[in-house]
């Protein structure tokens, strides 16, 4: 049965049509034991891409949902149809339990010197957010300086990042409230943990760089939105500032600019001895860039000298001596190498090159203690080796298995530093590290409600469509027997050079000892192997993401782990375009899927907040050449109507601003109409929350019992 209501005349803008016609709900279907799903109004838009017509059944879900009461509707019905069908589940409750159970833990990131002190970050377990500490000594508890649960009810408001003075006098930190990717920036005394009053706001993928003498700092800020874009509007225009503590904001000096190219975006960063500044302009996603200095003494509107004008490669600074500066690059060398520049002497040509390329991936160094630790990357496990400044080997710093590290931080004069490591079976352990000596020192081990000896955790390799070698790897319980019928979840991501490394997390603990078997792919589009291995996936080669990730669902059901009626695929973001295409693709090799905030409308991606950034990544539907490769993989634009989909809960956040929710809603809704089976297909959608960032605790908690009871009720091992 279909109801129709007439519509308004037609409106004519630019290659967008909106014809005479009606729109159409869709039929209305069942969910066995839940109900008819929520009906969803379809008017039809078209748009015209190189002369190719693409009909858009569902541009009224584009609207912003605070302001439009139509689309806020929508959600309220879909959130009542979804609660209706989790709340049902049997094991439901007791996922909740036992998650609240392993997240109840004590976490602490890394110290942080703030002059002769130290910060670190502690969440006593269950606490929204986690708290900032204050210590005499990288040992002490110290005393709270910022608790950002005090700061809403919800818990919905987080500490987005921070930065002290190099003094330790000033802390400058940055809130963001309910996920946005929108920050204020505010000012406190350490001495006393007194705010300044001072609040820059409109901040928005900025740092925070001190000047040495502690006078002010360095940030990113965009133009204030106009009324009612600050959601989803593109972030364009953005200027790097300078802000004097004690003046006005208004009085910030904007140091650089880009009105030519108003999507480019930058970063900045002092060199320890504060007498340059140096510059990286982007021109989305990509880590290649242009790199430009300064003298930080010179007048704020000065010339910036470029070291490398051009877009052709990365150009990382870590430190400086003087005039000679240390980088990364991937200059001749895809994995990535450490060469040094004489700021006086610009250019390729005058690079020496103190480390070179090896076959680890080279993800980042560090200048501090008069040593360069640089931190690779080997088949997705973590190496780091020390060099002095000339780049003579000095050995590796000494970690407890395959797994991943973080930190590393510190000045030139520091004769310590700190750092963590984490593995699938191994929560976040923090350590210091001897700079003179070279000894390693556990300083915070966290105690966890699970029997991690009683888990597996191995590494493998599959072999996708074309021929790659793709890493993968497995958790789940010893002694499982491994008979084809294991519930199994597959996670991947595949693209921004952003490589899945070993990570301890609650939740997918509950899900392996519920019985599950857990597969992380580290598939091409990701930065496991280097730039050669990310530009395998981004661009017209994005198929072999995909393809990477069905070889892998392909190679658990061979090996006898798992079987298409108990795999379950996840990933979120890109991860989620990743779940979307598949499972557009191969609908059969599936029992269950969850595209979270995914780019799911690759046709209008680019037209959102942070989507113009991504055309590095995925092209766009402008480009008469990449037109037809989005348009093949779509997942928006790839639903069948009358195909049998896979169990799915799409989720996503009604105020995310990286990946706008109209992905999420439109996707949905196309499923719901296309799907002709009788598994479930929902939508998930999360209230004052974002793209993932500072989500409270509580909402963690409870999302995750949402998706493991749905995958356990379609993929269990009772399936």
């Amino acid at each position: 049965m279909k109801r129709c209501i007439p519509l308004a005349a037609a409106i004519t803008i630019g290659l967008l049509t909106t014809t005479p016609m009606t729109a159409c709900l869709a039929a209305a279907k069942e969910l066995p034991g839940v109900g008819p799903y929520p009906e969803t109004d379809r008017e039809p838009v078209t748009d015209t891409y190189h002369g190719v017509s693409i009909v858009d059944p569902y541009r009224w879900l584009e609207e912003d949902v605070r302001e439009s009461p139509r689309v806020a509707d929508w959600v309220e019905r879909q959130q009542a149809f979804t609660r209706s069908y989790l709340d049902g589940l049997s094991e439901r409750e007791s996922f909740e339990k036992r998650l609240t159970e392993l997240w109840n833990y004590a976490r602490y990131s890394p110290p942080q010197k703030a002059g002769p002190r130290y910060l670190y970050r502690k969440n006593d377990g269950l606490q929204n957010q986690s708290v900032l500490y204050l210590a005499d000594s990288a040992e002490a508890d110290g005393e709270v300086l910022i608790d950002p649960n005090s700061w809403s009810e919800d818990g919905t408001i987080a500490l987005a990042g921070y930065s002290p003075s190099h003094d330790g006098r000033w802390l400058a930190f940055q809130r963001s409230e309910a996920g946005s990717d929108w920050k204020t920036i505010r000012v406190m005394s350490l001495p006393d943990g007194k705010e300044t009053g001072e609040v820059i706001e409109w901040v928005k993928y900025s740092g925070i760089g001190w000047a040495p003498d502690g006078s002010g700092f360095y940030y990113t800020r965009y133009p204030e939105p106009a009324e009612g874009e600050a959601f989803q509007g593109a972030a364009l225009n953005p200027s790097i500032c300078f802000h004097r503590l004690g003046t006005p904001v208004s009085e910030d000096q904007t140091l650089y600019s880009n009105p030519e190219h108003p999507d480019w975006s930058f970063g900045v960063s002092p060199t320890e001895d504060g007498r340059y500044l140096l510059l990286r302009v982007f021109t989305g996603t990509d880590n290649q860039n242009q790199l430009l200095y300064r003298e930080t003494s010179a007048p704020h509107d000065a010339p910036w000298t470029p070291l490398f004008d051009d877009f052709q490669n990365e150009w990382s600074p870590f430190g400086a001596d003087g005039d000679r500066i240390y980088l990364t690059t991937d200059y001749q060398a895809p994995n990535r190498r450490i060469v040094a520049l004489d700021l006086a002497r610009p250019g390729r040509e005058n690079l020496e090159e103190l480390v070179r390329e090896s076959d680890a991936t080279l993800e980042g160094a560090s200048y501090v203690g008069g040593k360069i630790f640089a931190q690779y990357l080997e088949d997705v496990a973590a190496v780091v080796r020390l060099y002095d400044v000339e780049g003579t080997p000095l050995g590796e710093v000494a970690l407890p298995g395959v797994g991943s590290v973080g930190g590393f931080g510190g000045k030139q004069e520091d004769q310590e530093t700190f750092f963590y490591y984490t593995s699938y079976d191994a929560p976040p352990t923090t350590y210091r590290y001897d700079i003179a000596q070279g000894d390693v020192t556990k300083l915070r081990e966290p105690e966890v409600a699970a029997d991690l000896e009683s888990l597996e955790v191995r590494r493998e390799f599959y072999t996708s469509k074309d021929g790659a070698r793709v890493p993968i790897f497995l958790m789940h319980k010893k002694g499982l027997e491994l008979d084809g019928t294991n519930p199994t979840l597959l996670y991947g991501y595949g693209g921004f050079t952003i490589s899945l490394t070993p990570g301890y997390s609650p939740s997918r603990t509950a899900w392996v000892e519920r019985g599950g078997v857990l597969a992380v792919a580290n598939l091409r589009g990701g930065g496991e192997y280097g730039e050669a291995w990310h530009a395998a996936g981004k661009l017209d080669k994005k198929q072999n993401v995909f393809d990477d990730f069905i070889a892998a669902a392909e190679w658990l059901i061979d090996q006898k782990i798992t079987s298409s009626k108990h795999l379950a695929i996840q990933g979120g973001s890109n991860g989620g375009l990743l779940v979307g295409a598949v499972m557009t693709q191969r609908p059969e090799l599936f029992g269950a899927c969850l595209p979270a905030v995914g780019v799911m409308d690759m046709l209008r991606f680019h037209t959102f907040t942070a989507g113009q950034f991504w055309r590095d990544e995925f092209g766009s539907a402008d480009d008469a050449e990449m037109f037809p490769v989005l348009r093949a993989y779509s997942p928006y634009h790839n639903l069948k109507e009358g195909v049998a989909y896979p169990a799915t809960m799409v989720t996503t956040a009604d105020t995310d601003d990286r990946v706008v929710p109209m992905h999420s809603f439109k996707f949905a809704a196309e499923l719901q109409r296309c799907h002709a089976g009788d598994t479930p297909v929902l939508i998930r959608i999360e209230t004052r929350a974002g793209h993932g960032a500072g989500t409270p605790t509580s909402k963690r908690i409870e999302e995750a019992a949402d998706l493991w009871s749905f995958l356990w009720a379609n993929v269990g091992a009772g399936k």
